[in-house]
């Protein structure tokens, strides 16, 4: 009878620890693959973003040479 119960405990302890080793190891897996989702979503709006920017200040650059050519006479 000791022995049983001693075997029962142990294997309630085993289970114990697989159960809380299982959840650890997935909470890790949900955090990095919220980071990994984060990444995928946050990569092509910062690529967008710098390329509009470029954009807006090329426009920009374009716009003021033409005020400037229309200003200054021409040589």
């Amino acid at each position: 009878m000791a022995n049983e119960t001693s075997n029962d405990l142990s294997g309630a302890i085993n289970g114990l620890v697989e159960t809380v080793t299982k959840l650890a190891q997935q909470q890790v897996e949900v955090v990095t693959n919220g980071i990994t989702a984060a990444t995928a979503v946050f990569e092509p709006l910062s690529k967008s973003s710098v390329e509009l920017f470029g954009n807006v200040l090329n426009a920009g650059n374009q716009l003021l040479q033409n005020i400037s050519g229309a200003i200054l006479p021409k040589k």
